[in-house]
């Protein structure tokens, strides 16, 4: 198969950037997706009570509205569906089941190699995005265990943990969605915390009929609310990345939303961060802290040293017995799988360039890689607000990339190295710099993950693709 675009991943990334492409008049480009269905992480995260922290007026395509959310947070089922309606606007152009083995650049166009046979493209576009493959823990003896090992990423509906004893590995922002999930019906449920999260009151509801139908007739009434929305949430810049000491109004807040619902001093302080909120990601919760208080729930501060078949050892030496391990440990972030298979000018892959930092300018263009784009990439992660508004951005940027009618465009060694060192300047003093170790950073101590400014700036840098930045042909 010969296409011109290339475009690899069906979430918000990979399905925007096709209707964009097709409301350019731009026809000939094809979208791979290894799943069975479109959604990317919203296809494959289906564990109890997933659902987006991110209000669902702003967590939406602003060139597809929709008027008909139920609730101002929306819960998996509602955004997959969102998402699978988008995709009908390209459907003649999604190949499912078609799993990207390796792409390599021969010096003109782009081979790929696919389950469902080789694909040849001028461009490739990389839309899979950070959160997609599931990270486990290297606990010794892990593949000893004779019970139920899943990670909420891919949760196995089949299982019915009723009545059993349970390992929940991890306090982030799956786990505080699904233990209050399955706690009420499991016998015995350990919370396994490496850090204590901070979460904040959850102000999600349902949105009235009549508010859905305000909507549906004043579409100016609904991107009126999107934009308050989204200047609300760009107010957290002014704590996380300009004055981190102003966090502190937040953490009275998080303190006062625990100290409601949790009565036991010792859980109180198992459950206390010491870090500045915000350097780890801000969850909102009601019914967390409930959970962690009921009598079948015990919060886990030791760490997990060595797994048996039928139990967990804590470093403490404790041994805990569990019929079911769930992990809720996070994803591939630095180590992401298209760093493995996607090679350069020079045959190395991505993830042998950066080794193990990644960097790319603007987050989209790798020097070495013509012709190659990606989604979501290194530096444009969000700790408060809508990724999809990065996202946009980064259509738009590719959108003008492919509007200079360049047979090849490869950005400049030189540009990225300055824009990384810029990024990296600007990290120093925000509130990721505060001291805690989180998923954000490399080895090095770099943070290769987030935007450290006002996202209206990132918006600004990618409205239009400089020629002078890279070496076009």
């Amino acid at each position: 198969m010969d296409v011109d675009i290339a475009i690899v991943g069906s979430g918000f990334s990979g399905l925007g950037l096709g209707v964009r492409l097709r409301q350019e008049g731009i026809e000939d480009f094809v979208v791979l997706e290894r799943g069975d269905g479109v959604g990317g992480t919203w296809h494959y995260n289906t564990y109890p009570g997933c659902a987006c922290d991110v209000p669902s007026h702003l967590y939406s395509f602003s060139f597809a509205p929709n008027p008909d959310w139920t609730r101002t947070y929306s819960r998996q089922p509602e955004i997959r569906a969102y998402l699978e309606r988008v995709a009908e606007r390209v459907r003649d152009r999604i190949r499912l089941k078609c799993e990207v083995r390796d792409a390599r650049w021969d010096g003109a166009r782009w081979n790929l190699q696919t389950s469902d046979g080789p694909v040849r493209a001028r461009v490739l576009v990389a839309g899979t995005g950070p959160l997609v493959e599931p990270r486990f823990p290297d606990f010794p003896g892990l593949e000893r265990f004779q019970g139920v090992k899943m990670h909420s990423a891919r949760w196995d509906h089949s299982v019915d943990l009723r009545g059993t004893r349970v390992a929940s590995i991890g306090t982030g922002a799956s786990a505080i969605q699904y233990v209050p999930r399955i706690a009420p019906e499991v016998d015995q449920l350990y919370v396994v915390q490496r850090t204590p999260p901070w979460v904040m009151p959850h102000s999600a509801r349902p949105i009235s009929r009549l508010e859905r139908r305000v909507f549906r007739r004043f579409p100016l009434a609904q991107r009126a609310l999107r934009t308050g929305i989204y200047a609300t949430r760009e107010l957290l810049v002014l704590g996380m990345v300009k004055y981190p000491p102003g966090m502190k109004l937040l953490e009275r807040a998080g303190r006062r939303h625990m100290e409601r619902a949790l009565k036991d001093p010792e859980l109180i302080a198992k459950a206390t961060p010491d870090y500045t909120a915000g350097c780890k990601r801000i969850l909102p919760s009601n019914d967390w802290y409930p959970a962690l208080a009921r009598e079948n729930v015990e919060l886990v501060t030791k760490g997990v040293a060595e797994v048996r078949e039928r139990s967990i050892v804590l470093t403490d030496g404790r041994e805990l017995e569990v019929d079911a391990l769930v992990f809720g440990t996070g994803f591939q972030v630095l180590d992401m799988p298209v760093g493995r298979l996607v090679r350069g000018r020079d045959g190395r892959t991505l993830a042998e360039v950066w080794n193990g930092s990644p960097r790319a300018h603007l987050g989209v263009t790798v020097p070495g890689f013509p012709n190659f784009f990606m989604m979501m990439g290194p530096n444009t992660g969000l700790g408060h607000t809508s990724v999809v508004y990065m996202i946009e951005a980064q259509i738009a940027y590719v959108l003008d990339a492919l509007h200079t009618g360049a047979h090849t465009v490869e950005v400049r060694p030189e540009v990225v190295e300055r824009f990384h060192a810029e990024v990296q300047r600007r990290m120093r003093g925000t509130v990721w710099s505060t001291g805690c170790k989180s998923w954000y950073q490399d080895e090095q101590g770099n943070n290769p993950t987030l935007w450290p400014d006002w996202t209206w700036r990132y918006r600004q840098r990618t409205a239009r693709f400089k020629d002078e930045e890279y070496v076009v042909t």
